[in-house]
Order: structure tokens, then C-alpha cells, then sequence
């Protein structure tokens, strides 16, 4: 019997991407599938992505690009990360397109210059003059889902740079694409919206968008804990009355964080808080009473949000999802089109 299984759900993608291309207006969508796919499958996601409406692909690095290029011959794939001399051959082979950064220009190659607005990180104080290899304009927006005013510095700073030139321009991301209709341009670069994640704090049922990902596994045990019992490393839990637990074979190897001790997942379908530090195979969960071994349990899905999880974690939707292991021997993994 699986630990785990991980479903990705493709027609959500779909309908995410095609809900984030209504957002665009008249911008085209481009779906970011770095990570591999944020951890819920690049090809996959891709693959579903474009039939939603996608146009282009976005990654980090050659070996993500390469590895859709054998699966989705003819569409786009920008390559957003830096890129290694050794590596222009196979991707001019590869038909791909790169990011320049930091002044060098490769030739031979369709480039896209990167301005640094504001984010601090990639890009270029100021734009060169085009080469005729260069096909679009792009930055990156560094705070759209939480600071409004810095955003839009941002994209006025960008429409300053790029007004006047006959090239495409991109700059939104997911949040950028919902809340900020003067970012869209030519194309809007969307990544953790795509897999119905928010870049918000509202969930993604507010943006219109329906989480790709579920994850299930089982009561492996069940057992009773006496007053002063405790369950996990360090004895974080220690039982104050007769407290019936069971432990799940699912841990931090698996994705299922060490720091999401006191997040909630479903027990046949009713919410329980995890107790006891998160190990690396397994984790325990409080129960209302004894219930048998093998009762289904949702780590992610039935309204457990990968969002829910990250706020526990004090961190981000994206680190959650790009830190299961959905690939493993540990897991089973389906695709699913619902």
C-alpha cells in the first residue's frame, strides 16, 4: 500500500489558465512552470496550460526548458535564469528563449532584456540599445500582492523605460495580473495563481481559482495516550487527558513540513490538528475518538488549502508546493482531468 498519493488535477489547470487569460485582457498568457511545475509536474501542467490558452512557457533554467521541448514541440519556452556559455548551443538548438540580465547579449538566440524596476535582483539599471536579436522587454514586479503604492512606482518606472519601442513587453505575475490591469502589456507571466494557489491571503476561491493538488494517505496506527503520554521527538505533545492519536506515514522526506506541527488536515473528512513534531516518515494526529487503521486522511484537499499549511509554517504557498515530493518511490503520483 502507497504512503501517499499525490493527484494533479489538469482540468483545473485549464481553467485556471483560462480564468487568468479572461483576467489579461488583451495580453497573452504566459504559464510559469518552473520547479517542476511548483512540484505538481511541468509537462503536465504545461501540456494543460496551453490548451487553456497559454502561449508561451516560462522557466528557470536550460534543463527545465529542454525537458518540455520533448514534449511540446512548437510552443515557446523563455528561459528566465541565467544561462552558462555551454548552454547557448543546445538552446539555440532547442529553439528557446533567453533572459539577459546583466549586459551580456547572446546572439543567434530570440532575448529578452531584463530591466530592474525595483525587485533588486536580475536586470539591467538601464536598457541598451536593441540588437535584432532582442524580442521583448520584461521586469519583475517585487511586492504585488502586498505593497500597492511600491507596485505601481514600479510600472510606471517600466512604462518610462519601454514606451516607444516596437517590442513585447512583460512584467505582471500572478498577483500583478489580478489586481493591477496597467501591468498586463503584451504578455502576463503567471506561476502559483496557474495551480490555485493565491498570491493573496484571501484563497483562491476569490481570484476565481481552483487548487490543482491533493494529497492522501491513511491511519497507519491508532493508539490511546494516558494523561502525562507523550507521541514524536522531543516530547512536544504530551498528553493532558486520555487522547486517542493516529500516525500517518507521512513526514518532512515526503514534503510535509517539520514546522507545520499545529496545521490541520482531514480525518474521514472532518478537520484534526497535527500534534507532536512532524518527523521524517510520519506525523500524529489528534482524534476524537478511536478510529480504525486505514481511514482516509487529506493532507491537502476536502479545504485543506496549501495556503492553510504555508500560514501555519510562516512561510509561502509557493515553498509548500515546490517542497513535495510528488516523484518519489514513496508516493504514487495520478494526473487526473476533472
Amino acid at each position: 500500500m502507497e504512503r501517499s498519493t499525490f493527484t494533479i488535477d489538469v482540468g483545473a489547470v485549464r481553467r485556471n489558465a483560462a480564468a487568468l487569460l479572461r483576467a489579461a485582457g488583451d495580453a497573452e498568457l504566459w504559464a510559469v512552470v518552473k520547479a517542476d511545475g511548483y512540484g505538481h509536474g511541468a509537462v503536465d501542467v504545461a501540456r494543460a496550460a496551453v490548451e487553456g490558452g497559454a502561449t508561451a512557457l516560462c522557466v528557470a533554467t536550460v534543463p527545465e526548458a529542454l525537458h518540455l521541448r520533448t514534449a511540446l514541440c512548437e510552443t515557446r519556452v523563455v528561459v528566465m535564469g541565467p544561462v552558462g556559455e555551454h548552454e547557448l548551443a543546445e538552446a539555440k538548438a532547442a529553439r528557446l528563449e533567453l533572459v539577459a540580465a546583466d549586459g551580456r547579449v547572446p546572439e543567434g538566440v530570440p532575448v529578452h532584456l531584463e530591466l530592474d524596476t525595483g525587485m533588486g535582483r536580475w536586470g539591467l539599471s538601464e536598457l541598451p540599445a536593441p540588437s535584432r536579436d532582442v524580442v521583448a522587454v520584461m521586469s519583475h514586479l517585487a511586492s504585488a500582492e502586498s505593497d500597492p503604492d511600491f507596485t505601481r512606482v514600479q510600472i510606471g518606472r517600466f512604462r518610462a523605460a519601454t514606451d516607444g519601442l516596437r517590442l513585447a513587453r512583460h512584467l505582471a505575475n500572478s498577483a500583478g495580473t489580478l489586481r493591477f490591469p496597467e501591468a498586463r502589456f503584451d504578455a502576463v507571466r503567471c506561476g502559483i495563481a496557474l495551480y490555485g494557489i493565491s498570491p493573496f491571503d484571501d484563497g483562491p476561491a476569490a481570484e476565481g481559482l481552483e487548487p490543482v493538488l491533493r494529497w492522501e494517505s491513511y491511519l497507519a496506527l491508532v493508539k490511546a495516550l494516558a494523561p502525562g503520554e507523550s507521541t514524536g521527538y522531543g516530547r512536544r505533545f504530551v498528553a493532558e487527558r486520555p487522547t486517542w492519536i493516529g500516525i500517518v506515514p507521512v513526514g518532512y522526506a515526503d514534503g510535509f513540513r517539520r514546522d507545520l506541527t499545529g496545521t490541520e488536515i482531514a480525518v474521514a473528512g472532518e478537520r484534526r490538528r497535527v500534534v507532536g513534531t512532524v518527523s521524517m516518515d510520519a506525523l500524529a494526529v489528534e482524534l476524537p475518538e478511536r478510529l480504525p487503521a486505514g481511514t482516509p486522511v487529506t493532507l491537502v484537499g476536502d479545504g485543506i488549502l496549501i495556503d492553510d499549511h504555508a500560514r501555519v509554517a510562516g512561510t509561502i504557498g509557493y515553498e509548500v508546493a515546490t517542497g513535495l515530493d510528488t516523484r518519489s518511490r514513496r508516493a504514487r503520483r495520478l494526473v487526473r482531468d476533472g
